[in-house]
């Protein structure tokens, strides 16, 4: 046992930075907890698509373990990795079920985003390209994506309904489903206020027990030998991602899940004191190259794309300062596999609850943007706002970087905007005006 421990740190550097063998399991056991309601999550979302529960269960479990093991053995960072939240609602309801795409042409969408993400990864233009957008945009893409998820996860519960009139309007809570996602979500954010690990999926148990109890959702059991990943297991079709509209998705995606993971990854590594002393992100390509890479594994194996999780700060706080961390979070993510029977029986209010606390969380984001500079706020409030309005990611991003480009021309600071700013905008422009 001595040696084994002996062996893991030296492997990862634990002593070196100052954290103990049982101190990451214990870590990597807590950011499980703290983020495990993804493979319920997922396979539900995309399911909506036509996907295949099951096989997408699988595919959820295998991008999980692969990014996070990759993560944590050539990065060493307590990091855990996961298909995204936001992500997976841009791919099933705007890019499949708004956009008329079929859902293998999707999948190669993703597995795309994810080899331009690889090639950025290793070229030296990578920091200039995640610190090339302003900050009000990075702002309002994650703003945008909560109101998203939000909007997606109160129609899902039927909290929401269509209204000819009003577009949206309140829907019947003294039905079961409603009521039970407002009890649910309450149930959660007092979980969270009180400090509770977990609190995500101790809500979505909780609320599924009720739903079982009460005869309202069937229960299909707990464990069994995986699903079979055949039906979405390299199903992607390339050919049918070869035009002008996938490359906008291509674009979205990239840029959601580039300034998503490096944002996610510094705000873990300043928590953790992992920052060098000039506040760089040591080995930030190595820790790009581990998310890049899940995500085009995740394209092959099925599901949408792979991203660094925030909830990596709650194994972080727990004492996890290593790679260790992660690939303790990577195997039982891999230990999941067995328990589809669960995550098929939980109800879509349970998993509709925990959504939309995530959605309050990503919000949160907006208190960093500089409101006196209108460069920077209103470009970010106006991506944050056309994202959920517009029901698309991809649509949402563009307003956002046209209104940016046009202020800042307009104002006379065209060259206050980084060049990166106008190429984006321009092929916006584009897609808006010859294909929408």
């Amino acid at each position: 046992m001595q040696n084994i421990t002996g062996w893991l740190d030296d492997r990862f550097r634990i002593a070196e930075n100052g954290s103990t063998v049982g101190r990451e399991v214990t870590a990597g056991l807590t950011t499980f907890l703290a983020m495990v309601y993804v493979v319920v999550v997922n396979p539900t979302i995309l399911s909506e698509a036509g996907m295949d529960f099951g096989a997408v269960f699988v595919a959820t479990c295998l991008a999980a373990a692969f990014g996070t093991l990759v993560m944590g053995l050539v990065a060493n960072y307590p990091v855990a990795l996961a298909p995204g939240m936001g992500q997976n609602a841009f791919f099933a309801y705007t890019v499949v079920l708004a956009g008329g795409t079929s859902w293998q042409a999707a999948l190669a969408m993703v597995f795309l985003s994810g080899v331009v993400f690889v090639v950025l990864s290793v070229l030296p233009v990578r920091a200039w390209l995640v610190n090339s957008v302003p900050r009000g945009l990075k702002t309002g893409m994650a703003a945008g994506i909560g109101f998203f998820l939000a909007l997606v996860a109160l129609r899902n519960a039927g909290f929401v309904v269509d209204d000819p009139a009003t577009l949206v309007a309140l829907g019947d809570l003294k039905s079961f489903g409603p009521a039970a996602t407002l009890v649910g979500f309450c149930v959660i954010a007092a979980l969270f206020a009180r400090g509770i690990r977990g609190e995500l999926i101790i809500g979505i148990l909780v609320l599924a027990a009720a739903g079982w109890l009460s005869g309202q959702t069937a229960f299909h059991g707990v464990a069994s030998l995986p699903p079979s990943p055949a039906p979405v297991f390299l199903a992607m079709d390339l050919a049918a991602a070869m035009n002008f509209t996938a490359l906008t998705v291509v674009l979205a995606l990239l840029l959601v899940d580039m300034f998503d993971t490096a944002g996610t990854l510094v705000a873990v590594a300043s928590r953790g004191g992992l920052l060098s002393e000039d506040g760089r992100l040591p080995r930030l390509g190595r820790a790009l190259l581990a998310d890049s890479t899940a995500t085009v594994f995740g394209g092959l194996a099925g599901t949408s794309s792979t991203t660094s999780y925030i909830e990596s700060a709650a194994g972080v706080q727990s004492g996890g300062r290593t790679g260790l961390t992660a690939v303790v979070v990577a195997v039982l993510f891999l230990a999941c596999l067995w328990f589809a029977p669960l995550a098929e029986s939980i109800p879509p209010y349970a998993t509709s609850a925990a959504l939309l606390f995530v959605a309050c969380l990503m919000v949160r984001g907006f208190v960093d943007l500089d409101w006196d500079d209108a460069c920077e706020a209103v470009p970010g409030v106006a991506t944050a706002l056309c994202i959920p309005l517009s029901f698309s990611i991809a649509d949402g991003i563009g307003v956002g970087f046209i209104a940016c480009a046009v202020i800042h021309l307009l104002s006379g600071r065209a060259r206050a905007c980084p060049p990166a700013v106008y190429v984006v905008a321009a092929i916006f422009v584009a897609k808006f005006l010859l294909l929408d």
